[in-house]
């Protein structure tokens, strides 16, 4: 046998970007993470990007059920899953028409060949099979016939039926395209072992698939190279691979450890942040407490009714339920009790689109209340930075005894990198006082911290503490009802006051790159990482081009207007027409600020903010 197994050429790459494509119901978004989960482990730097249909079961074989994901690993940094897969690995014909588009040139096709059948072709509106009729050119295809094989394989295993042992057979693309790629199998078995390990029936066939396809990629003589990705160099310490939710939920159960406060999480089931909710669940050993309500409006009143018993009160929802939310916000604003509101944003508006990415909730977050309501917003930059920025969330909450908006999306919610495992230690505690009753003294509800304008956090039933509060206008200091004019200038005035203070604790804003020049990039959120990528390819190039990312919107770094002022242009890719440029403008009051918007459902990559840099530039 040994003497059949044609000789194999070995190619080192500094990354490679891999797509698993496939119905639904073919498991791609569980191929395509536990190939991470084995490049993560064998060393590489790694960044995700799982794409799959709103629909819990779309039409099998169509275009609209087609799930798709997409991995970058790496010997070196990288900050985003990549802009053009280099290797597409298709399941079935819809599959493959969805995403070639997409592929690079000459890249490497791995398609089911036993799914282009004449219907499956037809779902796929296709006139002619794309294997036979030329269109293919200019790729280098491999032909498996992945089901007929990964069956073969699992011959003689008992109890399992037709479609179970079919269902398998993504494993069976996965032992294919780790040996492809040289990764190591015991990552997934262990997987496998843990996951079905009270249905031995199954861990079999799973691991017979996996084995056979790696067996085939070793003996097929088609499959002549494989490709090898070094261990990147990163900074010493323990990592794991996080997804964005994940880094949340971590985030918000360490502030209540830092804070000495259980954790109380309200919420009702929503794409793309219903995960945070699942993974808090599973924590209640660290006195978690998680509830999920009947409906939006009731998830925001369990977390004002708990942040006023004096725990850590959180929700998540996306920009539908906090449109829902909206009222109650403002009822907790006005009752000035400190909370942290999640809004892991999707495409809108109204339902929209539940599994694809925007960051059009920003004015929303911002101004989409009654009246006069700052409250301030905060966004994570990566899916790793989750869990800083929940920490920081916190912070901010308890420092102005306020509501604080952290803003995530979609994108970073789903995402996975590596995230080096910080020292519980080194994370500072979050200091919180309680009022005790003083002798003699009257307590006043609204009598503000002379440095940060919070009210005091009173924990009900202390005695010498009882008071009211409420959603109606109030007096100062008193909180009595109060329709005075005064009276409601210096409450409004003193609520918008604490928001501004929170500049106090922020950290200068950075510039990566020259501290004046031609060109400005401005981001906020999940638009970091290819922005961060394409000004350093400009800054390669040779144009004095710098980047900043705004982690804090509300209240703006107070040097931002400065540092705008440096640059000929500004340039502001976001993923909405243009919010954050309107803020911008309104703000600083400059003319140079350009917007650059996308709104497709899908984040920038790297070639279009470098070719809109290069065309602001030599404009």
């Amino acid at each position: 046998m040994a003497e059949m197994t044609p000789p194999r050429h070995v190619e080192e790459l500094e990354s490679v970007i891999i797509r698993f494509a496939g119905d639904s119901g073919d498991g791609m978004q569980l191929t395509g993470t536990q190939f991470t989960d084995a490049s993560a482990a064998y060393g590489n730097d790694v960044s995700t990007f799982p794409d799959f249909p709103a629909e819990i079961r779309a039409p099998a074989g169509t275009l609209a059920g087609v799930s798709g994901f997409q991995v970058n690993l790496a010997s070196t940094d990288v900050l985003t899953p990549g802009d053009a897969p280099q290797v597409l690995i298709a399941m079935n014909p819809a599959a493959l028409a969805a995403n070639l588009k997409d592929l690079e040139p000459g890249g490497i096709i791995i398609v089911n060949t036993d799914n282009f059948t004449a219907a499956n072709l037809k779902k796929a509106h296709y006139e002619t099979n794309p294997l036979e009729d030329g269109s293919l050119q200019g790729y280098v295809v491999h032909r498996v016939p992945i089901t007929s094989v990964n069956r073969k394989a699992l011959e003689g295993i008992e109890g399992l039926s037709q479609k179970e042992i079919d269902r398998c057979q993504n494993f069976f693309a996965l032992g294919l395209a780790s040996w492809m790629f040289d990764r190591p199998l015991e990552t997934i078995r262990a997987w496998i072992n843990q996951k079905f390990g009270k249905k031995p029936a199954l861990a079999e066939a799973n691991n017979r698939a996996l084995q056979a396809g790696y067996f085939y990629g070793e003996t097929v003589e088609a499959f002549q190279t494989r490709y090898r990705i070094r261990r990147a160099r990163l900074k010493p310490g323990a990592y794991r691979k996080i997804t964005g939710n994940e880094a949340i939920a971590l985030g918000l159960v360490t502030a209540a450890q830092k804070a000495g406060k259980p954790l109380f999480y309200g919420g009702y089931p929503i794409t793309p942040a219903s995960d945070i909710l699942h993974h808090l669940a599973g924590l209640k050993h660290f006195d978690v407490r998680t509830f999920q309500a009947e409906d939006e409006i009731a998830a925001m009143g369990s977390v004002i009714g708990a942040a006023f018993g004096g725990a850590l009160a959180v929700t998540a929802s996306s920009g539908p339920g906090l449109a829902l939310k909206s009222e109650a916000m403002n009822l907790a604003l006005v009752l000035e009790l400190p909370m942290v509101i999640i809004n892991v944003q999707r495409g809108g508006p109204s339902t929209g689109m539940p599994t694809k990415v925007e960051q059009s909730d920003l004015l929303q977050m911002l101004f989409g209340r009654n009246g006069e309501s700052p409250i301030p917003v905060i966004a994570p930059a990566t899916p790793a930075d989750c869990f800083e920025t929940a920490i920081e969330a916190f912070r901010w909450a308890v420092r102005a005894i306020t509501p604080v908006v952290l803003l995530s999306d979609g994108y970073l919610a789903n995402s996975a990198e590596p995230w080096a495992i910080p020292d519980p230690d080194d994370i500072p505690p979050i200091a919180i006082e309680h009022p005790t009753a003083a002798d003699g003294e009257r307590f006043l509800p609204y009598r503000r911290d002379i440095v940060t304008l919070a009210r005091p956090w009173a924990l009900p039933g202390t005695p010498g503490l009882e008071h009211r509060i409420g959603g109606l206008s109030k007096a100062p200091e008193t909180g009595n009802v109060s329709y005075d004019p005064e009276h409601h200038w210096a409450m409004v005035n003193d609520r918008k006051e604490k928001v501004e203070r929170l500049r106090e604790v922020m950290p200068p804003q950075a510039v990566f790159g020259p501290a004046s020049g031609a060109l400005l990039v401005v981001t906020w959120g999940s638009t970091f990482g290819a922005a961060r990528s394409a000004v350093a390819r400009a800054q390669d190039a040779g144009l004095r081009i710098a980047h900043t990312h705004l982690r804090y919107l509300n209240p703006l770094p107070r040097d931002l207007g400065d540092i705008l002022r440096r640059y000929r242009q500004v340039l502001v890719p976001e993923l909405n027409l243009g919010q954050l440029t309107l803020l911008l403008r309104g703000v600083y009051g400059l003319d140079t600020i350009i917007s650059y918007p996308k709104v497709k459902g899908r984040p920038f990559t790297i070639n279009e903010i470098y070719r809109r840099c290069v065309e602001a530039v030599q404009a």
